[in-house]
C-alpha cells in the first residue's frame, strides 16, 4: 500500500471566485499546490481530488499537465473524495494538501508520513504551524471508519470526525522546526487579499524554484508583505468554527456506542 499527498481542490467558491485558476507568473494557483507537493520525498504518489462536476474538468487537466493524478468524487463530501482515492489507488496512508494552501511545506507532510511510520497513528495534526503551511495526515482504515461514522454529506470541516468522536488515535506532528511555528503570518487563499499576498511574494522572491522555507525567510526580510492579508485570519477562523459541526449516525453498532 501506498504513502500519498492528496490535494483536495473544486471550481466553486463563494468568496473568491475561480480562485485555482487565477494566475500569478503565467502559473494558475493551484500549480503552486502541485509543485510543493511534488517535491516529497516520502510520498508515492500525488493525487488531485475534485468533483465530478463540469466546471472542474479543467483541474483535471490541469493535474495531467503537471504529471500527477487526479480523483474525481462528491461535490461537497470531502470525506468519501478521499475515501475513493484511497480505495482507487490503494493508499494506506496521506498527508493532506489544501488548493488554496500555495507555500504548503513538503517537508511537513514527509514528516506526517515519516511519523506514521513509526507510530501507525489515524490522524495527524498540529496547531502551532503558521497558516497554509500543514493540514493533516490520515490513515486511510480510520477514513473510512470516518465516513461510516458521519451521517451528512457536507464534510468540508471534517476534522471533528477523527478528534472529537474518541475513536482514533491522535497525534500531533512532533519536532516542528522552529521556522514553521509561527502565528503571526496568513498563507492560504480565500479573499482577494490573499491573492494579493501571494501575487506579491512569488514576484518578488526572485527565486525560480522555492520551498516553504524559502518563503518564511523572504517574509521575515519584507514584513510589510504580511500585513496585505493577516487582518483576515481572524474573519477566516471565525467563518471556519461557524460550519463545523458534528453530525454522527445514531448507535447501531459496537463503535457508535462509544461515542
Amino acid at each position: 500500500m501506498k504513502k500519498a499527498i492528496l490535494i483536495t481542490v473544486r471550481s466553486n467558491s463563494s468568496r473568491l471566485s475561480n480562485k485555482s485558476y487565477k494566475k500569478i507568473k503565467g502559473k494558475h494557483t493551484i500549480e503552486y499546490v502541485i509543485d510543493q507537493a511534488k517535491k516529497s520525498n516520502l510520498a508515492d504518489m500525488v493525487i488531485l481530488c475534485t468533483t465530478e462536476l463540469p466546471e472542474d474538468d479543467m483541474l483535471c487537466e490541469i493535474a495531467t499537465n503537471n504529471n500527477i493524478a487526479f480523483f474525481r468524487g462528491s461535490k461537497k463530501d470531502k470525506l468519501e473524495r478521499w475515501r475513493g482515492a484511497c480505495d482507487k489507488y490503494d493508499i494506506e496512508f496521506f498527508a493532506t494538501a489544501d488548493g488554496d494552501d500555495l507555500f504548503c511545506s513538503y517537508e511537513l507532510m514527509d514528516m506526517a508520513i515519516a511519523q506514521f511510520n513509526d507510530e501507525q497513528c489515524d490522524f495527524i495534526y498540529s496547531d502551532e504551524v503558521v497558516c497554509g503551511s500543514f493540514t493533516y495526515g490520515i490513515k486511510s482504515s480510520a477514513l473510512r471508519k470516518a465516513c461510516e461514522i458521519k451521517d451528512t454529506d457536507d464534510t468540508e470541516m471534517m476534522w471533528v470526525y477523527f478528534t472529537e468522536t474518541g475513536l482514533f488515535k491522535l497525534s500531533l506532528l512532533k519536532d516542528i522546526p522552529a521556522v514553521y511555528r509561527r502565528s503571526d503570518i496568513r498563507m492560504t487563499l480565500d479573499y482577494q487579499d490573499d491573492f494579493n499576498f501571494f501575487s506579491k511574494v512569488i514576484e518578488q522572491i526572485e527565486l525560480a524554484v522555492f520551498d516553504t522555507r524559502d518563503v518564511l525567510t523572504f517574509l521575515d526580510k519584507n514584513k510589510e508583505l504580511i500585513n496585505i492579508n493577516f487582518y483576515l485570519e481572524e474573519k477566516w477562523k471565525n467563518n471556519q468554527t461557524s460550519r463545523t459541526e458534528l453530525v454522527l449516525k445514531k448507535a447501531e453498532n459496537e463503535y457508535d456506542k462509544r461515542l
